[in-house]
């Protein structure tokens, strides 16, 4: 199983892909889509399809990984969201692969087992699981690795060995 963990953003997109083989977990890679905030929407959007749509043939993903989103405090950076987070659900349908979503409290949960943990303490987590992890100015990627985190251990529930 071939998992690919995404934090979507208009500017910042965070992504990771993990192999699952029986009880072991190996993070294949991880990376950040940067997208110009100078080109217009509709060009950014394409641009994350074509991506993502990439990324998806190269690793041979089977399942895609999310964080629910949440309305903070700029609805129009939401509604955004929804046109990235739509391309994922276009592009999982066009080539047969599962999403599994999980919330913000869930991913959290998973990675500390407290389901307030700060940005932090879920980074300094990724990071002990995976210590060959580059540290990035940016969370997306850590994000991106402990939303697919969540659906490696949600799909088989078994302990695992962390290899990075």
């Amino acid at each position: 199983m071939i998992i690919l963990g995404v934090d979507p953003g208009t500017r910042f997109s965070g992504y990771s892909i993990l192999k699952r083989e029986k009880s072991s977990i190996y993070l294949i890679t991880c990376d950040f889509l940067r997208l110009s905030s100078q080109k217009p929407l509709p060009e950014r959007v394409f641009e994350f399809c074509e991506n993502f749509e990439h990324i998806i043939n190269k690793y041979e993903v089977t399942d895609i990984s999310l964080e629910t989103p949440f309305l903070g405090k700029n609805a129009q950076n939401f509604l955004k969201l929804g046109y990235l987070r739509g391309i994922l659900y276009f592009l999982a349908q066009k080539h047969k692969l599962k999403i599994l979503e999980f919330t913000p409290r869930e991913v959290k949960l998973a990675i500390t087992g407290f389901g307030g943990a700060s940005k932090d303490q879920v980074s300094g987590m990724v990071h002990k699981m995976f210590p060959r992890l580059p540290i990035f100015k940016r969370d997306d990627v850590t994000d991106a690795v402990a939303i697919s985190l969540c659906a490696a251990w949600q799909i088989k529930n078994l302990a695992a060995s962390y290899e990075g």
